[in-house]
C-alpha cells in the first residue's frame, strides 16, 4: 500500500511540474506579446512625431498595426495551446510541435524585415528625424 501511495505523489509531482512549466511558456508567449503590440504603438508615435514636408499620408501606421495584430494573435493562438499542452499532460500524450515555433519566428522575421525597411525609408525622408541634416 505505501508503494502505491509513493507512486502516486511522484506522479502528481510530475504533472505539477509539468503544468508548471507549461504556465510558465505560455507567461513568455503572453509577454512577447505585449512586446509586440507595444512596440507597435511605437512604431506609430515615431511616426506621428515626424513633420510631413508635404501632407501625404505614411505607411508607419500599417506596420503599427501589423505588429499589433500580430500580438494578438499571439495571445490568441498562445492561450489555446495553453490549454492543448494541459490536456496532452493530463492524458501523458504531449509531444512538443515544431510548427507553433516555426509560424511564430517567421512572423516575427517578417516583422522585423519591416522594421528594417521602415527604418531606411524613414532615414531617406526629408523630414526625418533618423538622420538629421
Amino acid at each position: 500500500m505505501k508503494v502505491d501511495d509513493e507512486k502516486l505523489k511522484q506522479k502528481n509531482l510530475s504533472r505539477a511540474i509539468d503544468r508548471s512549466a507549461n504556465e510558465r511558456t505560455f507567461l513568455s508567449w503572453i509577454r512577447s506579446a505585449i512586446a509586440l503590440m507595444g512596440f507597435g504603438v511605437v512604431i506609430v508615435r515615431f511616426r506621428v512625431v515626424q513633420i510631413p514636408v508635404q501632407h501625404r499620408h505614411g505607411t508607419g501606421w500599417k506596420l503599427g498595426l501589423v505588429f499589433s495584430l500580430v500580438g494578438l494573435a499571439t495571445v490568441l493562438i498562445s492561450t489555446g495551446k495553453y490549454f492543448i499542452v494541459r490536456r496532452q499532460i493530463d492524458e501523458h500524450t504531449y509531444e512538443p510541435s515544431d510548427l507553433f515555433i516555426f509560424v511564430f519566428s517567421s512572423a516575427v522575421g517578417l516583422l522585423g524585415i519591416g522594421v528594417i525597411y521602415f527604418i531606411f525609408a524613414a532615414a531617406v525622408s526629408p523630414s526625418s528625424f533618423v538622420i538629421p541634416d
